[in-house]
């Protein structure tokens, strides 16, 4: 976490909520879109803990919707609940086609009444990027971002539509600065950039020194880092090394959805809520399974509740073999059990 930057020299009292647009985001801290995650019951929980100004769904194939539509079926999955959902909220969006993804811009503000439209230029996963030249691949492109952007920002007005992306595709292209000043000059009402290329996926450790170089070439628009922000001090130390206006956390909030609660209460300069405690970690843990299991069924919410389970476990003794099982549970009883044995009254 070191920096050849100076401080901001920010206080507490300096850090201000952050506008995208008309939307005030308060505190100044967003939940990450993450595919196969941050479903409606993952952003349930994270609400009634409190603390994330601004929380985001699954990503969406633009594409995908499109062609559910015109089958007549339903939107896709990970649209459910968003209609009627507490505000504000995200949706992520992701193509590589302009007008296919201003179409879909255009029925999320406009027939959802999503708070913010967000477009996906940062996915490295080779499904999106190397199948689809979708995601991180569009950073080799940054005209056809522009482009993108230009067309999703009039399809959506008023709604702000947004871009998240990486330092670059490879350690030797990193262009994170030129295609900011696109997405600022397309139209973007704010911008978050994940401290890593995409060829690192998740490996080593987010250069916050880089994020940090894009803020004195964007004229108006807000500035989100993320990248491996898993404690309040964590994102308190972001505020205060580096000119970000805001911070987005990712993984480390799956197994801790109380993290942003933590975080809010750093930033007000309050006494930070201590973790759960292990019998209170264990009855969310199973609240959250019920609320999986109501939403899934029981035989696809155990199986989708297999991998919260591990991020829950992260850090713990004994992780490894909790996780060796969980990952192969298949019946409530099964993950009753568990649970139970790990994380014991």
């Amino acid at each position: 976490m070191s920096s050849t930057l100076e401080t901001t020299g920010r206080t507490l009292a300096q850090i201000k909520p952050l506008k995208i647009g008309p939307i005030v985001v308060d505190p100044p801290v967003l939940q990450a879109p993450m595919a196969g995650f941050t479903n409606f019951v993952y952003r349930q929980i994270v609400r009634e803990f409190g603390g994330a100004g601004l929380q985001a769904t699954e990503m969406i194939s633009a594409r995908g919707f499109l062609a559910m539509e015109a089958h007549d079926q339903e939107h896709p999955d990970r649209l459910w609940g968003v209609k009627e959902e507490a505000r504000p909220l995200a949706v992520q969006i992701w193509d590589n086609d302009p007008d296919t993804l201003a179409a879909v811009g255009a029925k999320l503000a406009h027939e959802f009444g999503v708070s913010v439209v967000d477009i996906n230029f940062g996915c490295p996963v080779k499904q999106v990027t190397v199948a689809a030249h979708s995601g991180s691949y569009l950073l080799r492109t940054p005209d056809r971002i522009g482009k993108i952007i230009e067309k999703v920002v009039a399809a959506c007005a008023p709604t702000p539509v947004t871009a998240k992306i990486r330092l670059g595709c490879a350690m030797d292209c990193v262009n994170a600065i030129d295609v900011a000043q696109v997405v600022e000059g397309a139209g973007a009402a704010a911008l978050t950039c994940h401290g890593r290329v995409a060829a690192q996926f998740f490996s080593g450790s987010a250069d916050w020194d880089k994020i940090a170089q894009i803020k004195p070439h964007l004229k108006k628009i807000p500035l989100i880092g993320n990248g491996d922000i898993d404690s309040p001090e964590k994102a308190i130390a972001m505020f205060e090394r580096y000119p970000v206006d805001g911070v987005m956390i990712a993984r480390a909030a799956l197994g801790k959805p109380w993290l942003f609660k933590q975080v809010a209460a750093a930033l007000k300069g309050e006494p930070v809520p201590p973790d759960p405690t292990l019998e209170e970690q264990r009855t969310l843990l199973l609240y959250h399974y019920d609320l999986v299991t109501q939403r899934f069924g029981v035989q696809k919410g155990t199986v989708l509740m297999r991998k919260y389970a591990c991020c829950y476990a992260q850090g713990r003794p004994g992780a490894r073999e909790f996780r060796t099982y969980a990952a192969k549970v298949s019946t409530p009883a099964e993950f009753h059990e568990i649970v139970e044995r790990y994380f014991p009254r």
